[in-house]
């Protein structure tokens, strides 16, 4: 063998021998809310108060999700002359300087203040694998005046609602105009469902007719969503195992369920009142970045949360395991909900008092998914969801091998 072909010989092995030993990029969870909103629409608070309160929670990822606009160009906010908010505007003053906010008094007396875009705020609280801002939008839309809203994350351009001729119309379009502007750029983006209790706008049947989409709310935690559903409408739980159903026998992938808070208002607090920390996702990604993080939700690695926190979640050799993250005195329920082959009903497969569980999934189940109750009450609860819970997302058993 000549002494170039040696070499060449060499350098492969060397490569190969790289390749394998090189370690593969540890996940991690990363907390985040994808649905929130400010000043630039119906919010009551300016972005930055926003940004700051999220990120001292504890929050890797934010999305202000704006009606049916993106924080871009000028805008300018009229402050209500109630005390509250005037308090606010002089705390915000104060906190960021004169040199940061842009304000004005007009002939009326009144503050005007011109909001920071997107691009100038997020400069203020992003940092490398530690906070990320992600541009987004509400779409809102209707049909025959039911409110019918869909977030979109990670988008770069404002997307108008399209409108349609009925309710699965109008969801479709708006869906479909997303993945389009998704496929033209080229980038990681995602559609979910809103709410669709909200103004028991959106049925069972309207979710089920419709086509690639994966992700709906099941929880929201805006004081109007009816998650638990009435008289009116099945709970959003509820129609979220029997969605799944239906997908299965339409051979469609299974619908993935978030949790968010739907935030508007930061200065009054309680049950009639939509506030920020109400409910969360907690992403398992290699990076805190858009492209993980969707790439990671697409896969249903996530799960959502209204307080309860997970130190292991895992399927492996066709078990499902979780390990709730204990807090001193409280107590835990996990639950095993799904439905089996040749069955139309969800239900309870099986239930543990504990930190601990793991379930087996074979044949003969069509899917299943788990829920974890606490004994601690949520600090501030809508509806009848007194408690903290979690939820994962559900795996199929054909899964197994």
């Amino acid at each position: 063998m000549n002494s170039l072909k040696f070499t060449i010989l060499i350098l492969l092995i060397a490569n190969i021998s790289f390749s394998q030993s090189k370690p593969l990029p540890s996940k991690q969870w990363f907390k985040g809310n994808l649905h929130t909103h400010s000043y630039w629409s119906d919010g009551d608070e300016f972005p930055e108060v926003i940004m700051d309160w999220y990120k001292s929670k504890d929050y890797q990822f934010v999305a202000l999700t704006e009606h049916n606009t993106l924080a871009e160009g000028e805008k300018w906010k009229t402050i209500s002359p109630d005390s509250i908010y005037q308090k606010a505007f002089k705390s915000y003053l104060d906190h960021y300087g004169a040199n940061w906010v842009n304000y004005k008094v007009d002939s009326l007396n009144r503050i005007q203040v011109k909001l920071k875009t997107y691009e100038e705020y997020k400069g203020l609280f992003e940092e490398s694998g530690k906070f990320l801002v992600i541009q987004s939008e509400e779409i809102s839309d209707h049909f025959e005046k039911k409110p019918l809203h869909l977030n979109a994350t990670n988008v770069k351009n404002n997307i108008s609602p399209q409108g349609g001729n009925s309710v699965l119309d109008v969801l479709q379009n708006n869906i479909n105009a997303v993945l389009k502007e998704r496929d033209r750029l080229n980038i990681p983006m995602i559609v979910h469902v809103n709410h669709p209790n909200f103004g028991h706008a959106i049925s069972l049947e309207d979710m089920i007719g419709l086509e690639n989409e994966r992700f709906f709310e099941v929880y929201n935690g805006h004081n109007s969503v009816h998650n638990s559903g009435d008289s009116l409408s099945m709970s959003t739980e509820r129609m979220w195992d029997h969605i799944n159903i239906a997908y299965l026998q339409n051979s469609k992938p299974l619908m993935f369920g978030l949790a968010t808070d739907d935030s508007h208002h930061y200065h009054v607090k309680g049950r009639n009142w939509s506030n920020a920390g109400r409910g969360w996702i907690m992403v398992h990604a290699d990076s805190l970045n858009p492209k993980s993080l969707i790439e990671a939700m697409e896969e249903g690695e996530f799960y959502a949360s209204t307080g309860v926190d997970l130190r292991a979640l895992k399927l492996e050799n066709n078990k499902l395991s979780i390990e709730v993250k204990k807090e001193t005195g409280i107590d835990y329920q996990i639950s095993f909900i799904g439905c089996k082959k040749g069955k139309t009903e969800p239900e309870v497969l099986m239930s543990v008092k504990g930190i601990k569980a793991s379930f087996e999934l074979t044949d003969d189940i069509l899917f299943v998914r788990s829920k974890i109750v606490s004994t601690k009450l949520n600090e501030n609860p809508i509806e009848d969801l007194i408690y903290e819970s979690a939820w994962t997302q559900p795996m199929q058993a054909i899964m197994n091998k």
